[in-house]
């Protein structure tokens, strides 16, 4: 359900250069989109260097490399360009990204308040935590969290608009996942 951690304008953050890969120019890079679907759709990325100069490039390919990605740029070519970029954020336009209607960025769910569909509120989105499965949305209120996983038996409804998401409880589903 989710692509992003953060927004920028018309911009979208969907990854970080982690280092180099290679001599011909690999970016090693971590996908907070979790695939290499959102930087093939968007056709070009901007990265924005630790010093904070943006480029745009053209995504030659990108797959699964260990627990990461290898991606090939046009115009990278050597080690010591793609070494200039590590630590880079990497954006794409937002219009560029291709989603269902039941897909949300993360930047539009944090803060939303959370409901039992009964009416009781159980607190605000203040994380998420990707995992291989699922999101968790951490759901605080107070000093208690609770973790609520993006599953579609839990998830109910999601109203951008009015910023509030109703989940259904599965038995003992706050009581086991308070944090």
């Amino acid at each position: 359900m989710t692509l992003s951690r953060a927004s920028s304008g018309s911009l979208l953050l969907v990854g970080k250069v982690i280092g180099p890969h290679g001599l011909r120019g690999l970016l090693r890079i971590w996908a907070y989109a979790g695939s290499e679907a959102s930087f093939l759709d968007a056709g070009t990325v901007m990265l924005r260097s630790v010093s904070g100069e943006t480029h745009e490039y053209t995504v030659a390919y990108i797959r699964p490399h260990k627990n990461a990605f290898l991606m090939e740029l046009k115009g990278l070519c050597s080690i010591d360009e793609a070494a200039e970029y590590r630590g880079a954020d990497i954006f794409v336009s937002k219009e560029a990204v291709a989603r269902s209607d039941d897909e949300y960025f993360w930047y539009e769910l944090l803060g939303l308040k959370v409901y039992l569909d009964t009416g009781q509120y159980v607190g605000t989105i203040s994380r998420i935590i990707p995992t291989k499965a699922h999101d968790i949305y951490v759901v605080k209120e107070g000093d208690k969290e609770v973790c609520i996983p993006a599953i579609y038996e839990v998830v109910k409804e999601i109203d951008i608009v009015n910023k509030k998401m109703v989940i259904s409880a599965l038995e003992g589903l706050l009581e086991l996942n308070e944090v």
